[in-house]
């Protein structure tokens, strides 16, 4: 729940003194987000996200987006697109875990491409949480539902910009084209 932090301007009055933003960190509860970019041929490009809650610690359980997680989030993606999916994935450990690959196996419709490591700048979908994070920069929301529900507007609302989309891709370099 510690928001990021941004850059502000303070009052006249306050010149040289840094405003703070108080924030508690009571517990460990989070909000974890998955997300792809979809592209496809005569279509605008897609935003198709999954939020995934913690409300705290529970002994041997995930924290995060475990690998089923992202399954669901990808038979979401093949159910919405109507068809097979390239994917082109970063290196997070559960993307390239031995559970995801019987998993990816599974999935006759899937293919996979790594991207290098360290290669964040050919993933568009940093660029989405770089928005996200900019837009929530210096927020402090209450509790978990106010802040899940934020992000969800957030995320809602870049769903309908395709501009925005276009610009994440095309920051990468990369051509997501068929040949």
């Amino acid at each position: 729940m510690r928001p990021p932090k941004g850059r502000a301007w303070g009052h006249r009055g306050h010149r040289g003194h840094t405003p703070v933003v108080r924030v508690t960190a009571q517990g460990t509860k989070r909000v974890s987000m998955a997300a792809l970019i979809c592209t496809k041929p005569g279509q605008r490009p897609r935003l198709i996200y999954r939020i995934h809650l913690d409300r705290g610690p529970a002994k041997g359980r995930r924290k995060g987006f475990a690998e089923t997680d992202h399954a669901r989030l990808l038979d979401a993606a093949h159910q919405q697109l109507g068809g097979p999916i390239v994917l082109v994935w970063d290196n997070l450990n559960t993307h390239v875990s031995h559970a995801m690959r019987e998993l990816i196996d599974a999935r006759l419709w899937l293919t996979i491409y790594q991207l290098p490591p360290y290669a964040p700048e050919f993933n568009p979908v940093e660029g989405v949480w770089s928005h996200l994070k900019r837009s929530l920069a210096n927020l402090t929301e209450h509790s978990l539902d106010q802040l899940t529900a934020l992000v969800k507007t957030r995320l809602k609302r870049m769903q309908y910009r395709p501009g925005l989309i276009d610009g994440l891709i095309a920051k990468t370099g990369l051509d997501f084209q068929p040949p």
